[in-house]
């Protein structure tokens, strides 16, 4: 590789030349044996079981890709080799590319972060600005700022006299100061623009955090004031555990104003996305192999503080596809625990439908005497909580029929007719034999109507289901042509690419040989030239090949996708050089036809244009080119 260092310098693309300089220069901050051992202590299913629901089968460990939508998993793990691969997207790499992938982190966090996780702390200066992540810079300054105004509230909380009315509200309440502590939870002043000048004084645009909802400005003026004012502040962290909002609670209302205030929707929180204590209860709830589904934060902290570690909220909105897009991640199993009046039973309800449509294994805890889980907790106690709440759940059914049976007199015909159907429905196509068997003689019992009528109806109703999927059967090919759009066969240059590629990552030689012939540029795709640049520079820092060092230094998520297909094509050792000859030689020819289909537009358009001179020259030269394509 020595006598090609000048090729970087030669090459057309000077963009890629700045962007493998800037990343290399990233990587360099970290020493490689630092690299190594911790890439070599953190395994990829201990890492990636963090982050989602795994499943082993075989050798290998399989679960839903968290890089896009599927209700089918492809997303496979390897512990032999320690990556991970996903045969839908493309999506690839090891421990540390999939955190930088997962969070939109850089390479350095990435390997900060995984740090600290095996217990090897790093002090590394920031990543370079022109590092690619997936959120702004705007948003990143955003998150900043909520971190610093966390950070003021809370010390204003624990260390200040302004602090003292709300510490000891929270204290008589049952917080904890481990529990006050571990949140972050802290008090806003009561002064119209404390925070205000704080965050201008430390140069934050100011504009930008109206943007993000902290500070609220004057209409018609340049003037911004707290939004937060004389109120208990409770971050609100998005699942990597960054601060993106607050819900503040008033200390004692008078009526006009409301008791929480929380932030409103911003460039960095959507309360569609967001389930409060993800980023804390992730190891809980894979550890405990299901998730408790909360209301609101309030509920989750109370739950927290007597032991149960694995609850989480929505925030102000009600269950959403995205929520249960992150749960169905990590788990399969969940406790719908909602308030237990009578807009928490319809809220159970319609989350529990969602829940069970997405086929996840869905309880119902339910809170007796209209209480919420918070007061369920203050009154009678955690472990109350614990062992008659949680413990005793209802199953989807069960609950189904408690909710259809409430404000129904069984003495009216109506009432009674209405409650069988609206069991009815939920029995036919989501029940066992046994449980069907088992709730039609509730029913019975319930109603004194016979089991044979009530097993009649239901067979009705499963007939007119039948017939409607029947109906329907016709729409959805609509919906997995993206599917097949996505497995259409490769041609083959796409082939040749890939495996010229793949000889390339395990043999340092293939990259040389073309270095020294006279096809400098071996790909006819962009994004493999886009490899091939970094892969040159990568031979030229390191000197041997490691397709996982590799992966990890490139900042675009795309071609780390393209080196991993590349990586695990499968090889003829046996057959190297005949693989690697047939592989240009397929882009040579693939080149020379691409020209000759252009030359024939432009020999149409000359003739078009009365040129024909032109249009003769340009048939010698196709004659001269169909000549050296026979010859390859």
């Amino acid at each position: 590789m020595s006598r090609n260092k000048g090729f970087l310098k030669r090459i057309s693309n000077c963009v890629l030349e700045r962007k493998l300089k800037m990343v290399m220069n990233l990587a360099g901050k970290i020493p490689e044996e630092v690299i190594e051992q911790i890439r070599t202590q953190s395994d990829i299913v201990d890492v990636i079981s963090e982050y989602m629901q795994l499943t082993k089968r075989g050798r290998n460990w399989f679960g839903l890709c968290p890089f896009h939508g599927e209700q089918t998993p492809s997303f496979s793990v390897s512990t032999d080799k320690q990556i991970f691969h996903c045969f839908g997207c493309g999506a690839g790499g090891n421990a540390i590319t999939f955190v930088m992938d997962i969070e939109g982190i850089s390479f350095p966090d990435a390997v900060i972060k995984l740090g600290e996780r095996v217990g090897v702390h790093l002090d590394v200066g920031p990543s370079l600005p022109e590092a690619t992540t997936k959120i702004s810079k705007a948003e990143e300054r955003m998150k900043e700022a909520h971190a610093f105004a966390a950070d003021f509230f809370h010390h204003l909380l624990l260390n200040t006299e302004d602090g003292e009315e709300p510490l000891n509200y929270l204290l008589e309440r049952g917080f904890t100061r481990e529990l006050i502590e571990s949140n972050s939870i802290g008090w806003s002043l009561p002064s119209f623009d404390a925070l205000t000048i704080l965050l201008e004084r430390k140069g934050y645009n100011l504009q930008e955090i109206a943007d993000s909802g902290l500070v609220i400005k004057r209409e018609g003026e340049e003037r911004y004031f707290d939004r937060f004012r004389g109120r208990i502040m409770f971050p609100i962290r998005d699942e990597n555990g960054k601060i993106i909002a607050f819900s503040g609670r008033i200390l004692s209302s008078t009526g006009e104003e409301a008791k929480y205030l929380n932030s409103p929707e911003s460039p960095i929180f959507q309360k569609s996305e967001v389930l409060y204590n993800l980023d804390k209860a992730r190891t809980s709830i894979r550890k405990n192999r299901q998730v408790v589904l909360m209301e609101g934060f309030m509920d989750v902290l109370a739950a927290t503080s007597v032991g149960v570690t694995n609850a989480v909220a929505t925030m102000g909105t009600s269950l959403t596809n995205q929520h249960i897009t992150k749960l169905k991640r990590l788990v399969e199993q969940v406790t719908i625990c909602y308030d237990g009046d009578n807009a928490g039973f319809d809220a159970a309800k319609r989350a529990a439908q969602l829940l069970q449509t997405e086929r996840m294994k869905v309880n119902i805890a339910v809170i007796p005497d209209k209480q919420d889980p918070d007061e369920y907790i203050q009154s009678l106690g955690g472990q109350a909580f614990k062992e008659q709440i949680l413990e005793k759940p209802h199953t989807y059914i069960a609950f189904m029929m408690m909710h259809a049976r409430r404000n129904k007199n069984f003495q009216f015909e109506n009432d009674t007719l209405q409650y069988i159907q609206e069991v009815l429905e939920q029995l036919v196509g989501s029940s066992s034999p046994i449980e069907r068997d088992l709730y039609i003689r509730q029913l019975s019992n319930e109603t004194t109507i016979s089991e044979e009528a009530i097993y009649a109806q239901f067979r009705k109703l499963e007939a007119n289901q039948v017939r409607s999927a029947k109906v329907e059967m016709p729409t959805p090919p609509s919906i997995s042509m993206p599917v097949t759009q996505q497995q259409k066969p490769m041609d083959a240059a796409e082939r040749a690419e890939r495996l010229l590629l793949a000889h390339m990552l395990h043999n340092i030689d293939v990259v040389d040989r073309v270095l020294r012939s006279e096809q400098k540029e071996p790909f006819v795709r962009d994004a493999y030239m886009a490899v091939f640049v970094r892969l040159v520079g990568f031979y030229e820092e390191y000197g041997h090949p490691d397709y996982q060092r590799f992966v990890e230094i490139l900042d675009d998520a795309e071609l780390r996708k393209i080196v991993m297909e590349a990586a695990l094509v499968e090889r003829d050792p046996d057959q190297a050089e005949s693989e690697i000859t047939d592989s240009i030689r397929q882009l040579q020819k693939y080149r020379i036809e691409q020209e000759i289909h252009q030359k024939m537009h432009e020999s149409k358009e000359a003739e078009k244009m009365h040129e024909y001179a032109r249009a003769l020259e340009i048939a010698q030269q196709i004659i001269h080119l169909r000549k050296s394509l026979s010859a390859i």
